[in-house]
């Protein structure tokens, strides 16, 4: 059998499928549909008796009397007429009003009158409708349970009970799977025409060839392309994008790259270098991704046949890796502050074993003041987070052994504390990491200072040393490897920057550069980063 013959008989037993369990679907929900309008049309009519006031008074006398009523009375008394006329107009099976006992006053069956309801009727006079179906005495139905209100209001003296028997209810299903069965057999009839116009179709794009003719054409390319999650670039021997899988496409940010060059796509020129000097290079900022990009030389019977590019997504493991330093650090400050608190905590104990209560107070009071751990920061009390306090002082000691001063501007302000550390942590560093450099490189002394700025759960910080500033056209957040650093550079010798814009522009923040700086004066960066603040909820010291 041809393929296009059992495509043809699969689609036929495909359609006639769904079109089985769609009648089957639409078939249920008819029938629940049907159910669900009696029961609410039952429901209706039993309110609209229940809260007719005639109704009520009389059902409270008849409650209120202790003894049972006469049934003979009650075969022609008020209540037995009005639940007649009331079934006879809304073609129910029955309308049932009871006392408070269950006793029927009012009931198509005369000889049933004054007589105890066959069905549970307790939950309705707690004061609660039902719905439901139930087999009494006049057979299965959809019925519904009102209670019956005195006038003056309070516990129900009585409940009404109105019911549609079955037959009835179905009585339009006949017409439902009727016109299902029309939409279903025009459904088979479309599906067939489709199909076999898509037989036609099918055999004129494939020339006649068979699948498996086909399959074989195409599945080794598929296999390395799309089998894998790494991106993929083919190049010919001039340089031309001849393959290039959605991976690639997406990590260099291509569109419709098959039949350009590299140069031509605009990629960045250490990028392409990379690209055909066949050499593998790690940290390559595009965009917002740092890349790994190796490149393999395709050669067949001595033949140049081009270059095979295989491209990484590093920006994920760097931040990881960012925050694992990040973490070290904040470790060796918290060693530090361990050590220094103990130191204190004796000198404090020493002061009151000896005695000297007055002057224990004042050494702590003057701890209080004076932070956690003793670092050269000058205005280091502007930061009332403590997690800051403890990273600065960690990166304060580093910039030290590096004969750089770290301080904390004037203008800071801070009202909260972090509550986003690692990114906090991974975008402070890399800034001032950056600044030490162009600080160590500027005229001595080094100085780097940072500013902090709190608005609601945003933190504004600046960062700006003491070097020589940015050079003009030179793009700091643009990143590169580290074999393509000009021996000039200062600012953005790797992807540093480009990772903490990355990191702030996913919170929907930003970094950027506040004042390039030059002529004696260093640069200026600033970042914005929301969501980080929380209320400090320790209260006052």
């Amino acid at each position: 059998m041809r393929f296009a013959t059992r495509i043809l008989l699969l689609q036929l037993a495909l359609v006639a499928a769904v079109v089985a369990v769609c009648t089957a679907v639409f078939l249920v929900v008819g029938v629940q549909q049907l159910r669900s309008e009696s029961e609410t049309s039952a429901l209706n009519i039993a309110r609209t008796v229940a809260e007719d006031p005639d109704v009520r008074a009389l059902v409270a006398e008849f409650s209120a009397d202790p003894g049972t009523p006469d049934a003979a009375q009650l075969r022609g008394g008020e209540l037995q007429e009005l639940a007649a006329a009331v079934a006879d107009r809304t073609d129910a099976l029955f309308v049932v009003i009871t006392d408070d006992h269950g006793i029927r006053l009012a009931h198509p069956d005369d000889d049933l009158l004054g007589q105890v309801v066959s069905t549970p009727f307790a939950e309705v006079l707690a004061g609660n409708e039902v719905v439901e179906w139930e087999r009494g005495t006049l057979g299965e139905s959809a019925r519904a349970k009102v209670p019956v209100l005195p006038p003056s209001g309070g516990a129900a003296v009585g409940e009404v009970s109105v019911g549609f028997e079955r037959a009835s209810v179905f009585d339009d299903l006949p017409v439902l799977l009727g016109s299902i069965g029309l939409a279903a057999a025009g459904a088979l009839g479309l599906a067939a025409l489709a199909t076999v116009l898509m037989r036609r179709r099918w055999e004129r794009l494939t020339l006649g060839l068979q699948p498996e003719e086909l399959v074989a054409l195409v599945q080794n390319q598929a296999a390395v392309l799309d089998g894998v999650g790494d991106g993929v670039v083919a190049l010919d021997e001039k340089g031309v994008v001849r393959v290039c899988n959605a991976a690639a496409a997406r990590m260099l940010d291509l569109a419709d790259p098959v039949g350009r060059t590299l140069a031509d796509l605009g990629l960045p020129a250490d990028l392409v270098a990379a690209a055909h000097d066949g050499r593998a290079r790690e940290g390559l900022a595009w965009g917002e991704r740092i890349l790994y990009l190796d490149a393999h030389a395709v050669r067949r019977d001595g033949r140049d046949l081009g270059e095979v590019l295989i491209v990484r997504d590093r920006t994920d493991l760097v931040a990881l890796s960012q925050r694992l330093d990040t973490v070290r650090a904040m470790t060796g400050a918290l060693r530090v502050q361990r050590h220094e608190f103990a130191n204190r905590m004796h000198v404090a104990t020493g002061l009151i074993d000896a005695g000297r209560v007055p002057d224990a107070r004042e050494f702590l009071a003057e701890q209080l003041d004076r932070g956690a751990v003793d670092v050269a920061v000058s205005g280091i009390e502007l930061v009332s987070d403590p997690f800051l306090q403890s990273f600065l002082g960690a990166k304060a000691i580093e910039l030290a052994e590096r004969g750089i001063r770290l301080s904390i501007g004037d203008e800071t302000l801070m009202l909260g504390v972090v509550a986003e550390a690692e990114d906090v942590a991974t975008i402070v560093g890399n800034l001032i990491d950056n600044a030490a450099t162009a600080a160590a490189a500027g005229t001595p002394p080094a100085a780097v200072e940072v500013g902090f700025l709190t608005d609601g759960a945003e933190l504004v910080l600046t960062v700006s040393d003491s070097g020589t500033g940015i050079a003009a056209g030179v793009d700091v957040f643009a990143g590169r490897s580290a074999d393509a650093v000009p021996a000039d550079a200062i600012h953005g010798l790797g992807i540093g920057l480009p990772l903490s814009r990355d990191l702030a522009r996913r919170r929907g923040g930003d970094v950027w550069v506040i004042d390039s700086g030059g002529e004696g004066s260093g640069a200026v960066f600033g970042a914005r980063l929301p969501g980080v603040i929380r209320a400090d909820q320790r209260g006052p010291a």
